[in-house]
Order: structure tokens, then C-alpha cells, then sequence
């Protein structure tokens, strides 16, 4: 998020990393509002944080039409940039890498700060071996009541199962991240590839393969029990903190841990000095999506955006995979509008996102009926069994991707029908006759 300049303290004479965002570049004032509480979330995030491994805040300021970030100048590159260059770390690298991080999330989480970006991206290697923090960009201050706590923030891959299914978050999520980047280090490949959704779902219900067992990796099978409790869907099952998981680390390693790589190991060369990594750290860029969820170019991006995070207060990150793909049809806000009220379950919630999105309260054009509440034990018809969400998952696949499994289980009411059920799941299609063919092959076609 923003541009990083290097510039000079004529005070302290000391060289900073200037951090800007100019406002006028953000379409939509509430945005830009929101990016300026972003930058100075930043700010009292990482500068209430004085530890050798976190990239020092030193002031902040903002004006009509820029904000900014004073903040301590770094050189060095990120891991993300040793990756690209093909750099594997051998067992002693990898494991100063790793305490060093869980160190500096340790203090952090005891000062209350989640980071909620964990990446290599995120990690600047210096010349001396130690490793900086940084872009505390998304981070949430746990006092704080400002964070949005629906809107997906992290980067997929390294985002934890609760925030996808919309469960409470706390600093277990930065556990998960740094439990991928150790993955990636022993394996050499992420433990979650391929498109966004394909990620969500492998996120939420599969487990990667030990690493030490991924082709070309590192071996180390003493690792494997470590990365996969790291790893675990439930955030009970996590370790509780940075230092347990470090703990278990350096009882595996039974070495003495060096507080920094080696000096073989560090690029000397400068590929970009860093204060914080350029660009936005958050959700996937649009161009990451697939067609099917870019956002259609006859739409205003801030428009759809905005759309996505007031549907997302109720559903969750799905929200933008819905939205992206429901505005490939409808082409105004009324009518996309009335398409996304099919997955909320109650009329209270669809009166909220409507007035949210809209400004006016719910009211449907003549022939247009309200949609119909999720089922309840009083429906008419056989109720609706796990065979019929299995089968759900397996027709709507072919449509929308692995993304299919979060869908067809959300929409599964306890006690509800199993004709209600397919008529809610196939709102998720795009035009009539998928849902047509959708509810034919699942034998619900008769109303």
C-alpha cells in the first residue's frame, strides 16, 4: 500500500523510508478515509512495537492530500525476493529464520498487535543476517474497534482457516502464516497453490503433505509434527503463542540456534532497499482472480468493492467471488442488488445490505418476489440429508470451482427441505438455465 521514498532525517542525519499515500488517487472519498485509518493503524501498530526485529515507526503525518510514514530505512531484500532467486536455506538458515520471526510476533502479540500478513514479502533479510518485520499495514490492535472484523485481510495462501469461514480471529492467525512460511522453507513450494478459490478450499478442509515428503525438498521429517500442528484448522489445536511454536522448533533442531543466516546465505547485492515492501499486502490484486471473478470492466471497480465488503459483513469472504460474478449480468446496482439478496438468510439482514448499498430500504419492482427465507424444519417436502450436499458440492463445482464445498454447506439449514435447499444453492449460478440444469440433474427441477 502507498509508495516508499528514501529520504533523510536532516536533524538526526539519518537516511528513513518515507511511506505515502496521495489521497486524490482513490476514487471514492470513503475509501479513501479508510486508507488513511489504514496508514495510521500502521503507525500505532508497529510504532507502540520497540524490538530489534520489527521495522521502527518513527512519525506520522497527513494533510488534504497526502499521508505518510517516517519509519526506519532497511536495507536489504525480502525472502520473498531470495525465493526468486532460487535461494534454498539449509537447516541452520531456515531455523534462524523461523526464531527470529516467531521472536518478533511473540512480542508483538504480547503487546497486543496481530500482524494478519505473515509472507515472505513481509521479511526483509539484512546484510548482517538478522531479519526486520514489516508493513504492519492490515495489523490489528486488539483494543481497537476499528478493524472491520468481516473484511478478508492477508494474502491467500497464508490466510488462516477462521477467516475464511467467518469465525472469530485472533493472534493464532499470525501462528498459521508463519506455520505456511515454515512449510515453504523445508519444501520448497507452499503448502496451498493454485487459484483463489482452489486455496480457500484446500485452506478450510485439506491438509498438504508432510514437507519432508514434497518432491526435491529438504527432507527434515523432524519438522513435519511441528508444521502440522502449526497448521491445524482449528486454532485450539495451533500452538497457543510465537514462543511455544518456536519452542517446539529449536527442540526439534537440539542445536544451538544462530541469531543470524549464514553469511554465505546473504544476497550481497541489494536487489530493492526496503523500508516496507511497496505495494498493497492485503487481499489478492484483482489480476491474480480468475475470468470468472475479475471484475467486469463495464463495472466501477470502487463500486464493486464497496458492494463486496457490505455483502461480506454477512457472508463472509465469499462475498467477492458472488459479487464479481453476479455484475458479469446484471449491469446496475439495483438489480446486482436484488441478484446477491439469494444468499442472505434472513430479511433483516437483506433490509441491512440493501439500505447499506442502496441508501433506501427494500423494495422489489412488480414480479419480483422477495426471496424465500432458508428453510426450517416446518418446509414442505423430505428434508434435506448429507447425500444431497454431497451432491450439491458436486453439480455446482463445475460452475463456480472448489469454492462449491463453503456454498452448498452454508446454505444446508438443519431441518430444512431438500427442494429449498437446491433452490438456494443454484442462486449461486450465473444465468436461468444453469439453475435450470442445476435443479434438473439434482432432481429438484418441480416446484
Amino acid at each position: 500500500m502507498g509508495i516508499v521514498y528514501l529520504g533523510r532525517d536532516p536533524v538526526i542525519k539519518r537516511p528513513v523510508a518515507i511511506k505515502t499515500i496521495r489521497k486524490e488517487l482513490i476514487e471514492d472519498d470513503e475509501r479513501a478515509e479508510s486508507l488513511s485509518e489504514r496508514f495510521r493503524r500502521e503507525a500505532q501498530a508497529a510504532g507502540a512495537l520497540n524490538h530489534p526485529g520489527i521495522v521502527a515507526i518513527y512519525e506520522y503525518g497527513e494533510d488534504e492530500e497526502y499521508a505518510f510514514i517516517a519509519m526506519e530505512y532497511v536495507e536489504g531484500n525480502t525472502l520473498r525476493e531470495y525465493q526468486s532467486q532460487g535461494t534454498r536455506f539449509d537447516e541452520r538458515d531456515t531455523v534462524s529464520i523461523m526464531a527470529q520471526l516467531l521472536d518478533a510476533l511473540e512480542f508483538a502479540h504480547a503487546n497486543s498487535v496481530w500482524h494478519r500478513d505473515i509472507k515472505p514479502a513481509n521479511i526483509i533479510i539484512m546484510k548482517n543476517g538478522r531479519i526486520k518485520l514489516a508493513d504492519f499495514g492490515i495489523a490489528r490492535i486488539e483494543s481497537s474497534d476499528r478493524t472491520r472484523t468481516n473484511m478478508l485481510m492477508g494474502t491467500p495462501g497464508y490466510i488462516a482457516p477462521e477467516y475464511y469461514l467467518n469465525a472469530p480471529v485472533d493472534h493464532r492467525i499470525d501462528i498459521f502464516a508463519a506455520g505456511v512460511l515454515l512449510y515453504e522453507l523445508l519444501a520448497g513450494r507452499a503448502p496451498f497453490r493454485g487459484r483463489p478459490e482452489a486455496i480457500m478450499h484446500d485452506v478450510c478442509y485439506d491438509d498438504p503433505i508432510p514437507p519432508s515428503t514434497v518432491p526435491h525438498s529438504r527432507g527434515w521429517p523432524c519438522y513435519d509434527d511441528v508444521v502440522a500442528r502449526a497448521l491445524e484448522k482449528s486454532p485450539d489445536q495451533r500452538f497457543q503463542s510465537a514462543g511455544a511454536f518456536r519452542a517446539a522448533l529449536l527442540a526439534e533442531y537440539a542445536h544451538p540456534v544462530s541469531s543470524t543466516i549464514s553469511e554465505a546465505t546473504i544476497i550481497s547485492n541489494v536487489v530493492r532497499a526496503v523500508g516496507v515492501e511497496p505495494g498493497t499486502p492485503s487481499a489478492a490484486k484483482s489480476s491474480a482472480f480468475p475470468s470468472s471473478t475479475m471484475p467486469p470492466s463495464d463495472w466501477s471497480i470502487p463500486v464493486l468493492g464497496g458492494i463486496e465488503i457490505e455483502l461480506a459483513r454477512f457472508i463472509g469472504p465469499v462475498a467477492k467471488v458472488l459479487v464479481r460474478r453476479a455484475a458479469r449480468t446484471y449491469k446496475d446496482v439495483d438489480s446486482l442488488v436484488r441478484e446477491l439478496l439469494g444468499s442472505l438468510d434472513s430479511d433483516a439482514d437483506r433490509e441491512a445490505f440493501t439500505r447499506a448499498v442502496t441508501g433506501r430500504s427494500l423494495v422489489l419492482p412488480p414480479g419480483h418476489a422477495s426471496p424465500p427465507p432458508p428453510s426450517t424444519a416446518l418446509a414442505s417436502g423430505p428434508s434435506v440429508t448429507l447425500e444431497d450436499v454431497d451432491l450439491a458440492m458436486k453439480l455446482l463445482t463445475p460452475y463456480i470451482g472448489p469454492i462449491a464445498r463453503v456454498v452448498a454447506k452454508r446454505a444446508a439449514t438443519p431441518g430444512g427441505s431438500r427442494q429449498d435447499f437446491f433452490v438456494e444453492v443454484s442462486r449461486n449460478l450465473e444465468n436461468p438455465s444453469q439453475r435450470e440444469r442445476f435443479l434438473r440433474d439434482a432432481g429438484a427441477s418441480g416446484r
